[in-house]
């Protein structure tokens, strides 16, 4: 895997953890939601960054009480056609206010990738048959667009003739 953050490759520091393995150590660790459910002492003797990964099924509202706990939320891409996790991360970064890290796992492709971005989400794990010089130039695929996001991107509404409108 590859992981492309903020726009560049970088090191992934994080791992995953299945639902037997252990100790967690203080390393950062990424654990799914059903291991955080089942409220595992191991789990609140963590003193490392914590992640935690969300299938499209299992919308925020699940997490929203334990947000603060979390260094890094992955969302899961199933499949190109399911998308519900660009809806799960505009709702993590707008509704819930959460400013730390928001990972596409799963099936990320580089199209997808800036529609990706302006959802919130800032990381991206690519499987290794990616091409990643492309998945990086996929974040600015576009210079306008036409509705407000989860990025900075200014909506084609308020560049229209030069106006700023509100």
């Amino acid at each position: 895997m590859t992981l492309i953050k903020d726009g560049a490759v970088a090191d992934d520091a994080w791992t995953y953890l299945g639902d037997n393995d252990g100790p967690l150590g203080d390393r950062p660790v990424i654990i799914d939601f059903a291991r955080w459910r089942s409220n595992d002492t191991d789990l609140a003797a963590h003193n490392g960054p914590l992640g935690i990964r969300m299938r499209s099924d299992q919308p925020p509202a699940l997490i929203e009480p334990d947000l603060g706990r979390f260094d890094l939320v992955a969302l899961e891409f199933p499949a190109i056609a399911d998308g519900r996790s660009y809806s799960h991360a505009r709702i993590l970064r707008d509704r819930y206010g959460f400013r730390k890290d928001l990972r596409a796992v799963g099936d990320v492709i580089e199209d997808q990738m800036f529609f990706m971005a302006r959802s919130g989400i800032n990381e991206f794990e690519l499987a290794e048959d990616r091409d990643t010089a492309r998945a990086i130039a996929a974040l600015s695929d576009f210079s306008v667009a036409y509705q407000a996001a989860s990025d900075d991107l200014t909506p084609a509404y308020k560049l229209r003739h030069g106006s700023a409108i509100d």
